[in-house]
């Protein structure tokens, strides 16, 4: 591994509970007014999970779960057809189909998800009508999407004109180049390349009480072959939680977090006693170790956190942010260090 040499460094990972490299949100259930006031814990990946952090901060201010705060701050970038990696706006396959994948799942090992679902914004929503009711953990493809309109979703159309504009570009070209943390651009595409890993993970906790909760949506990888699933919606791959000891999402090439089982592999170290800095570290160390000179060039990050509000972010790269939250509710994107 000599020739990676130069991309050994530090973890980013500081105590939430007062110091850069956090999200600490505090929010008080309403009518709980002469009770302690409780601290939660929300941080999401990229640049635009500021706005999913702010509407988690006010869910779980206005009395929400945990799981309703992942929730609600997912369904932000989904909303919003300007980001070209999640939900509406989202680039299509290669065929000009948007299919979204999402996950989420509370400490108590109850989860839901759905792949390749089509015409429908909320794909996190689906994945938490899935967990709560079905007996099943994963839905996929035009299964996904007949649930998702039995369950009262609206048909949309999600191919917006600039998309479907890029998406002819890119048929012109006939090239596929991935971008390293194309979510963190202005220009989320370049005629001739493609997205190769478009996703927003959240995850939340109330150190409290040691609850976590986490939700991971996405549009997939740009102009992907037909049918292609990435990481985000796989548990123990794009999310993994935890009860008492941690939460983990991941954001990067997806075929490389999946062949690792990354999140999966976080919260085991940090179950063995490792900071969820520390465990970020060795599961990128893993997949160095594991792919080797196929990994030159690729990008993947982890952002972790546990129980008690301790957060952890790394990448192999440069250029992975997250967003973090404060307890006046003032949120800021930060940097995480990369190998």
């Amino acid at each position: 591994m000599s020739t990676r040499r130069t991309f050994i460094g530090t973890v980013a990972g500081v105590s939430a509970l007062g110091t850069a490299g956090a999200s600490v949100v505090t929010g008080r259930p309403a009518g709980t007014a002469q009770r302690p006031f409780t601290p939660y814990v929300v941080v999401s990946t990229w640049d635009f999970g500021a706005a999913a952090n702010a509407a988690a901060f006010a869910k779980l201010s206005s009395g929400g779960s945990l799981l309703d705060a992942v929730e609600e701050g997912a369904r932000v970038p989904e909303a919003d057809p300007n980001n070209h990696s999640v939900g509406l706006g989202g680039y299509p396959d290669r065929d000009g189909h948007v299919t979204l994948d999402a996950i989420i799942m509370d400490d108590r090992g109850n989860l839901g998800a759905v792949a390749a679902l089509e015409d429908v914004v909320h794909a996190v929503s689906v994945a938490r009508r899935v967990m709560e009711k079905t007996p099943h953990t994963l839905l996929v493809g035009q299964g996904a999407t007949q649930f998702a309109l039995e369950q009262g979703f609206e048909r949309e159309k999600l191919l917006t004109p600039e998309a479907e504009a890029e998406w002819r570009k890119w048929l012109k070209e006939h090239k596929y180049q991935p971008q390293a943390n194309i979510e963190n651009r202005n220009q989320y595409l370049q005629p001739g390349s493609a997205g190769n890993h478009d996703t927003i993970g959240i995850l939340a906790c109330d150190p409290a009480a040691g609850r976590l909760a986490g939700a991971c949506t996405t549009s997939g990888m740009a102009f992907k072959m037909r049918g292609r699933v990435g990481d985000s919606p796989q548990c123990g791959a794009g999310l993994y939680v935890e009860a008492g000891v941690g939460a983990a999402t991941s954001t990067g090439v997806g075929e490389e977090v999946t062949r690792s089982v990354g999140t999966a592999r976080v919260v085991a170290s940090m179950r063995a006693g490792m900071s969820p800095a520390d465990a970020c570290r060795e599961a990128l160390q893993h997949i160095m170790k594991l792919r080797g000179e196929a990994l030159r060039g690729e990008q993947v990050g982890f952002l972790a956190l546990s129980p008690e509000g301790e957060v952890g972010a790394l990448a192999l790269l440069p250029g992975f942010t997250y967003a973090v939250t404060d307890r006046a509710g003032k949120t800021t994107v930060l940097p995480a260090e990369h190998l």
